[in-house]
């Protein structure tokens, strides 16, 4: 099969995609360069008064800074925001027939949801405790795990909050709900909880619940006599948690109790129609087989909200359309703007402006109906494809994702990001070939097959779903084998630091 060199995602757009560098005065499908274009850039289709909109996706992504001619490269020196978002054209959500493939191998826990994994946590409740929690994980994993082989590790679950903050609002709220998520999460066999004893965000909180009780336990390093006695007394309490989950056990389960993070990061050029777009086919899959998808990161679907909206009901999309308004309200204190994305890097990618990226991560989230929009790190309570609010930041995306019931998640990239998080395994997506040639250590699949093979949105989405099957039953990451997640662990931190 012949490898196509330029993509046209919607009949009415005004550019087209450049698949291989492209220069000057070379003619691709009828259109002749006028300058070196590069790879996962875009070349006008159509000429463009200035003022008049860029259109890709079949969405307005830009509006033209100046004339733009047939063929010209169409990048940030010709481009700039327009006013009024994205555009207001969009289509109800709709749903893929069943995959013929149904159950994974979990752990079924006593409150009725499953985990893909079997780690115990070692949660600091304060900053204070955090290099008593990496203590006690190291020590753990190198005197009790060998004797417990059913456990995947003591992961320290460490962050820089819980003390210099009011004690109640958006900030202390958050981090209570993200710390919360990840005590009772299905992928913690056991949990332990260490604070120093007086800080802000005090162990009080964090009660056992049902299941968990004989797999629970709290404690101050200030009460135990210090950090070394904080070890000795962690090991003590951990020996009975880990004698406990070491005897746990997969067993088949059914795809509905599979609840995947979606998150992108080093965008460029290809994530739009390569790897998000077949992510967005495993996520459809996924919730056609009653299974649970998250998308997030509010600040990069900003612009291309409306496609969002569209698929929602009203009280989902009346959410929706707050969590907007919060978030332009949200930059404008703090002096920023929703268009400080993209980054330079996604900018040499071939990314122009947020909408255009924005209309690229919303395709994580595939064709199914908007189910809820919850808050970060809130409980998610349905099946489905739902939105969970969250900043850009791909490790607080993810970490709140995790924290409101995540059991997987599949992080696209186009740059090459680095990025795992314990205790939900991490499947890292390349949007090019290139970026899975160059860094095959921290890639599970590569998706730039749709551009450079002709591979199909379809084939590629069956791949990814059966993939999160397989590494929900027990299969390692690339991200696994290395080790990340013990530092990836990053709560939303909002408000001030007193």
């Amino acid at each position: 099969m012949t490898a196509p060199t330029l993509m046209i995602l919607d009949p009415s757009d005004t550019v087209a995609v450049v698949l291989t560098d492209m220069a000057e005065g070379e003619i691709r499908e009828g259109l002749t360069a006028r300058a070196a274009i590069p790879r996962g850039h875009k070349i006008a289709r159509s000429a463009m008064a200035a003022g008049s909109p860029v259109l890709k996706y079949g969405q307005v992504m830009a509006v033209a800074s100046r004339d733009i001619a047939v063929g010209e490269h169409v990048h940030v020196h010709n481009c700039a925001l327009p006013e009024g978002g994205a555009g207001t054209s969009a289509v109800a959500g709709r749903l893929p027939d069943p995959p013929a493939r149904t159950t994974f191998e979990g752990y079924a826990r006593p409150d009725g949801r499953v985990g893909t994994r079997n780690y115990i946590g070692i949660l600091a409740s304060v900053n204070c405790s955090t290099t008593v929690c990496d203590a006690i994980a190291a020590e753990a994993n190198r005197t009790l795990l060998p004797k417990y082989p059913g456990i995947d590790g003591f992961a320290p679950i460490v962050h820089d909050q819980g003390c210099g903050m009011a004690n109640r609002g958006e900030g202390f709220d958050a981090l209570v709900r993200t710390l919360k998520g990840y005590r009772d999460h299905p992928n913690f066999g056991g949990v332990l909880i260490v604070g120093l004893g007086c800080e802000v965000n005090q162990l009080t909180l964090y009660k056992p619940t049902d299941w968990t009780r004989e797999r629970f336990q709290t404690f101050n390093i200030q009460e135990v006599g210090g950090s070394r006695s904080a070890v000795r007394r962690a090991l003590e309490l951990l020996e009975p948690i880990a004698a406990q989950a070491g005897t746990d056990r997969r067993s088949a389960q059914p795809v509905s109790e599979l609840t995947l993070g979606m998150q992108c990061g080093g965008s460029d050029g290809f994530s739009g129609i390569t790897a998000n777009p077949a992510l967005g086919v495993a996520s459809d899959l996924l919730v056609a087989a009653g299974g649970t998808s998250i998308l997030s990161e509010t600040p990069e679907i900003y612009g291309a909200e409306h496609l969002l909206i569209a698929r929602a009901g009203e009280e989902t999309g009346a959410r929706l359309r707050e969590m907007i308004a919060w978030w332009r309200d949200y930059a404008e204190r703090n002096g920023a703007s929703l268009d400080n994305n993209p980054s330079p890097g996604n900018k040499k990618g071939g990314l122009t402006t947020i909408l255009e990226k924005s209309l690229g991560a919303v395709a994580k989230g595939g064709l199914a109906p908007v189910a809820g929009a919850y808050a970060y790190a809130e409980r998610i309570d349905r099946h489905g494809f739902v939105y969970m609010d969250s900043p850009g930041y791909d490790p607080v995306a993810a970490t709140g994702q995790v924290a409101s019931g995540a059991n997987l998640i599949a992080f696209t990239t186009g740059r090459g990001s680095c990025f795992g998080a314990k205790p939900a395994p991490s499947i890292k997506l390349a949007s090019n070939s290139d970026l899975a040639r160059s860094m095959p250590e921290d890639i599970d699949i590569d998706c730039g097959g749709v551009v450079e093979a002709g591979v199909s949105l379809a084939e590629m989405g069956q791949r990814i779903y059966d993939l999160l099957l397989d590494v929900a039953s027990g299969k390692k990451t690339t991200s696994e084998e290395f080790g990340y997640g013990d530092n990836e662990f990053v709560p939303w931190k909002i408000g001030a630091v007193l």
